[in-house]
């Protein structure tokens, strides 16, 4: 264990552990794409919500990792050390506008926010022009691979000044299932909100719900197609069965997959930002805040 991981270990991140580790090939990106995804286009440009940077430092970084670094976007407020950490987990699109938004609206929230591209090694995902691609794309990063570089994230926030005792993790569609993976594995992290994120079958839930402990606010739509509501059925059923009463999945009815992506078709407003609202209640709740 390396003196870094030894001190993530010291702030509570201390999930790092030989079995985590694995062979990486070159990196297919060094820097973040500029603006929408193109394979999200037609963006619905009367529903984007931008947050300004005012009063924040917020832009590109490079994360190290074992294997050189990955890019990264990060907001926090401008000359607060110390702040709450969030990792932010992007979609399925990669870290474009909409992700970097997200931390900007975080960090307007006290946070320091960072979002890795956890697809660096492969590919951009915002130069992806369809599905399939995407698709592709997200099946090259394996789950052992995108916790390694959260944790990495973790690190950096911590050499930027954040409090990562002070440590909660969101995402969004492939990013909202990656939550709950980070979560279960990382017993540092105080707080985790899904969005959306695939759960795996009605007879096979993600694994090791025990290791969930009250932590996780999950966010899905009733009419989402993609995550029939057996799935989210059998999560809470291994959550309940773990002995987790205070973990939970919040359902709006009326919204459909990717309802705060306000740049998209899908979204549902104030759906959105009930959820929105929720989570950061949730964060402050346990300890991160």
């Amino acid at each position: 264990m390396t003196d870094m991981d030894a001190d993530l270990a010291q702030s509570q991140v201390d999930s790092l552990n030989p079995e985590r580790r694995f062979s990486r090939r070159g990196f297919a990106m060094t820097s973040l794409g500029v603006g929408f995804a193109l394979a999200a286009q037609p963006v619905c440009a009367q529903t984007v919500i931008t947050t300004d940077a005012d009063g924040l430092t917020a832009g590109e970084v490079k994360v190290p990792t074992a294997d050189g670094a990955i890019p990264a976007y990060r907001a926090y407020p401008a000359g607060k050390k110390g702040a709450p950490t969030v990792l932010v987990i992007h979609e399925i699109f990669g870290v474009h506008e909409h992700i970097k938004d997200i931390c900007r609206r975080l960090a307007k929230a006290g946070y320091y926010a960072i979002a890795p591209d956890l697809y660096a090694r492969y590919g951009d995902a915002t130069k992806a022009a369809d599905p399939p691609s995407l698709m592709k794309l997200a099946a090259q990063v394996s789950d052992d691979g995108a916790r390694l570089d959260l944790d990495a994230a973790a690190r950096f926030a911590a050499s930027d000044g954040a409090n990562i005792k002070k440590l909660a993790v969101t995402g969004f569609c492939w990013g909202g299932r990656q939550s709950w993976l980070y979560v279960e594995a990382t017993p540092g992290v105080k707080a985790a909100a899904a969005w959306y994120g695939p759960l795996g079958g009605a007879k096979t839930p993600i694994p090791n719900a025990a290791a969930v402990k009250g932590r996780m606010i999950g966010f899905y739509g009733g009419q989402d197609k993609g995550i029939p509501p057996e799935q989210r059925d059998a999560m809470t059923a291994a959550l309940r069965a773990a002995g987790d009463d205070e973990s939970k999945i919040v359902v709006y009815e009326d919204a459909g997959h990717g309802f705060n992506a306000d740049y998209r078709p899908s979204y549902n407003g104030p759906d959105a930002k009930d959820a929105w609202a929720k989570m950061l209640a949730w964060f402050k709740a346990h300890g991160v805040g």
